[in-house]
C-alpha cells in the first residue's frame, strides 16, 4: 500500500480552529475527503492517515465518521487527555473502532512538566497496554525532555511528526540532529517526513533548503522508520500538494524500489498496523 501518513480534515470554525490565524488565509475554509481524494489519486496513493487538528473528543468522533464513510481513510489519530483518570474505560469504549490507531496532543505548546507528570506517563503506558500508538507533535528543543519521558514509559510505539520541526529557515541543523539522535536509536520510534515546507520560508523555500534535514532523517531512522506525510491542507500555506509530494519523490529517487516503498507506505502500514485490503 502507498499511504499519505499525515493529513487533516476540518469544517472551519474560527473558534474551534483558533490556531488558524487570519494570516493563514489559504486554510481558513473547509477541507474534507472529497478535497483530498483527487490528490491521492494523482500520485497513486491508496490510503491516508487522518490526524487530529483540534483537541476535543468530538474531533475523534468526526474523523472516525469520515473514515467509516471513506474506506481509503485507513487510520485515524484522535485526541485524548492521557491524564484522564477514566482513560482505561474510555479506550475500552473505542476498541470496536478498528480504524482508530492512535492519539495525539499538541505537545509543542506545553512545558516539559506537562508530559513528565506521572499521570501523563501512566497514560502512555495505558495506550501501550491497549495497543495504540502516539504521535509526538513538538519542537526540536523539546526533544531532550521527551527523551526523559520515553525512558519512563517502555517500548510504546511513537512517531515524531514533522521531524520535530527543525530550524529550516536558519539552516542550523546541528542542535536538531543532536537532540533527535537518542530517540532515533530506539527502534520503536518512527519519524514522519512531513511539515517541512511550513518550517521553511513560506514564500521562498527550495528543495536544497530541505535536503539536509531529509538526509539526516534517513541516516538516523533508515527508510524502515520514515513515513511520507503531506500535512495537507496545512502545507498549502507554503506549497501545493504536488510540490510537497515532489520533494519526497525527488529525494527517494536515489533509493532502491524497496526502500522507496517503505517511505511511501510500508513503514506507515507497520507503524499504524494497517491491514492491506483484501485482494
Amino acid at each position: 500500500m502507498r499511504i499519505d501518513s499525515h493529513q487533516h480534515f476540518w469544517k472551519f470554525d474560527p473558534k474551534r480552529q483558533d490556531w488558524i490565524t487570519k494570516s493563514m488565509k489559504p486554510i481558513r475554509q473547509d477541507f474534507l475527503p472529497e478535497d483530498l481524494k483527487p490528490h491521492l489519486d494523482s500520485f497513486q496513493l491508496d490510503a491516508c492517515v487522518a490526524v487530529q487538528a483540534e483537541e476535543s473528543n468530538s474531533e475523534t468522533e468526526f474523523l472516525l465518521d469520515l473514515a467509516e464513510q471513506n474506506e481509503w481513510i485507513s487510520a485515524v489519530v484522535g485526541w485524548m487527555d492521557l491524564a484522564d483518570p477514566d482513560l482505561d474505560q474510555k479506550l475500552e469504549q473505542y476498541q470496536p473502532k478498528i480504524k482508530l490507531k492512535g492519539f495525539r496532543e499538541v505537545l509543542q505548546s506545553k512545558e516539559p512538566h506537562y508530559f513528565l507528570r506521572k499521570e501523563f506517563i501512566q497514560g502512555l503506558k495505558t495506550l501501550h497496554k491497549k495497543g495504540y500508538s502516539y504521535d509526538l507533535l513538538l519542537y526540536y528543543h523539546q526533544l531532550p525532555a521527551i527523551f526523559e519521558m520515553i525512558k519512563k514509559v517502555g517500548e510504546q510505539r511513537l512517531v515524531i511528526d514533522h521531524l520535530a520541526k527543525p530550524p529550516i529557515q536558519s539552516g542550523r541543523w546541528k542542535e536538531w540532529r543532536k537532540s533527535l539522535k537518542p530517540l532515533a536509536e530506539r527502534d520503536y520510534i518512527y519519524c514522519k517526513l512531513s511539515g517541512m515546507v511550513t518550517e521553511a520560508n513560506w514564500e521562498d523555500w527550495s528543495y536544497e533548503d530541505l535536503l539536509p534535514y531529509m538526509e539526516i532523517s534517513l541516516e538516523l531512522f533508515g527508510p524502515e522508520r520514515l513515513l511520507f506525510g503531506s500535512d495537507w491542507p496545512v502545507c498549502l500555506l507554503a506549497g501545493e500538494y504536488e510540490q510537497v509530494y515532489g520533494v519526497i519523490e525527488n529525494f527517494t529517487d536515489s533509493l532502491s524500489t524497496d526502500e522507496k516503498g517503505l517511505i511511501f507506505g510500508k513503514s506507515a502500514q507497520e507503524f499504524y498496523q494497517i491491514k492491506s485490503p483484501k485482494s
